[in-house]
């Protein structure tokens, strides 16, 4: 064990390994070298941010960037009935450590910021409060209630609190990713007849938002889909709050994983 901590400081400093232990203990770097984003564990005291989040529901404060779009504008319209308890807020000239400021004074337990270039909605950051993580995704493909060619089948949307469907986030990272989003939505009751869903495929995630009722027999169900739709990309994890610029890195999207075929990072 003394051996292996000896080895594992001279690798993470950077500083050339003695030959004793270059020689002797070649196993033990084999098995540092193999390990990655996949494998890892990271090495803060994962998800403890979360620990006493069930004794409160969760209260989230929804912005945007500075001079929204129309279009952000109807989006984040549309976010705020999807996740229950939350309040958006006109952004106007203040900065990012002013808003959490506010959150924090407020008893936000979440602040999420999304972001557009030309109009389109491409990024969403999700910062849990008061300590972090702050996780940021890029956004894709959204469609809008609004924009919904077919919005006159979508129904109402309720507002009952929401069953949720995680669906193949089965790594470190992918339960690190389900964990901060789970806990953006509070516990429903059992006769709620509203389905949020994040499935992941291929490290892309798909929301989906529906509800549902019971048509004819028991066990004959009408399902339909509420909107808005959209796909979201992690690319990074950060253990502070969107404020800290010095926060730790947990976890970054590398350019040679957009290529390579076998590295699933949050799933299989």
């Amino acid at each position: 064990m003394r051996r292996f901590f000896m080895f594992y400081f001279f690798f993470t400093e950077g500083k050339p390994i003695p030959t004793e232990l270059r020689n002797e203990d070649a196993a033990l770097r084999k098995e540092i070298d193999l390990e990655d984003d996949r494998t890892a564990v990271p090495r803060s005291t994962i998800d403890d941010e979360y620990a006493n989040a069930s004794d409160r529901d969760p209260k989230i404060l929804l912005t945007t960037s500075h001079d929204p779009s129309a279009p952000l504008k109807q989006f984040v319209k549309e976010l705020k009935f999807v996740f229950p308890n939350s309040q958006r807020m006109n952004r106007g000239g203040q900065v990012i450590s002013e808003i959490v400021e506010t959150c924090r004074s407020h008893d936000f337990t979440d602040l999420i910021l999304v972001y557009e270039h030309r109009g389109v909605p491409d990024k969403i950051v999700i910062s849990h409060l008061p300590f972090g993580p702050t996780a940021y995704f890029q956004i894709l493909n959204v469609v809008t209630r609004h924009d919904n060619k077919d919005k006159k089948e979508m129904g109402t949307v309720s507002e009952a609190y929401p069953h949720l469907i995680l669906n193949n986030f089965s790594t470190k990272i992918g339960e690190r990713t389900a964990t901060i989003l789970k806990h953006l939505f509070p516990v429903p009751k059992p006769d709620s007849k509203r389905i949020i869903t994040f499935a992941n495929q291929s490290d892309y995630i798909s929301f989906r938002h529906h509800v549902y009722r019971q048509s004819g027999g028991p066990k004959s169900i009408d399902l339909k889909e509420v909107g808005p739709r959209f796909e979201l990309r992690l690319y990074q994890i950060k253990l502070g709050t969107i404020d800290q610029e010095e926060a730790q890195t947990e976890w970054v999207l590398r350019s040679f994983m957009n290529t390579s075929k076998k590295q699933k990072v949050l799933g299989e």
